[in-house]
């Protein structure tokens, strides 16, 4: 199905509430990723684990991010995006370059979350020392993919965006 540009009249706030709900959900769950980034980032940044945190529940922390990152992706990838990708070519799968850009984004995302989490690991089994600056080497390199991807994977939802390709009934159906 192949989209015409079109000129739309201004959404109401009824119907851009309607239209922006993917949007929503997506930053809500996102804004968990980015709360759990932050803790880890500062302190492997700053070279202190926060205060109030022990080590055990900093490693802990770290883990339960990869983990909630990998079934974000998981579910948005097997259920998500395939209702999507029907209409809108942002959530097409296909190999290599032919893959929209929001799947190559969680390739590259999860070719870097595998180190970080396999470091934690280490860590938390006691096979290895944490040492932050290690830890923001193993983050470092996915940092700005992360963020470039969470910040498009709100906007590509968006009420504008996704006005051209589902009506408003159809909006109450997605699997969000």
């Amino acid at each position: 199905m192949t989209i015409e540009p079109q000129d739309y009249s201004p959404l109401s706030e009824e119907e851009f509430k309607v239209y922006n709900r993917a949007a929503e959900r997506m930053d809500y769950f996102h804004g968990f990723l980015r709360r759990s980034w932050i803790i880890l980032w500062e302190a492997a940044t700053s070279g202190r684990r926060p205060a109030h945190i022990s080590m055990r529940q900093f490693l802990t922390e770290g883990l339960r991010f990869a983990e909630h990152l990998e079934i974000h992706h998981e579910i948005e990838e097997t259920r998500i995006f395939p209702y999507l990708a029907k209409r809108m070519p942002e959530f097409r799968t296909g190999r290599g370059r032919q893959a929209a850009e929001l799947l190559r984004q969680h390739r590259e995302i999860h070719a870097g979350l595998e180190g970080f989490q396999q470091y934690l690991e280490r860590c938390l089994q006691g096979d290895e020392e944490l040492r932050l600056d290690v830890l923001r080497g193993k983050m470092e390199g996915w940092r700005e993919v992360l963020w470039t991807h969470l910040d498009q994977e709100v906007k590509t939802p968006g009420a504008e965006n996704m006005r051209r390709y589902w009506s408003k009934e159809e909006m109450a159906r997605l699997p969000m």
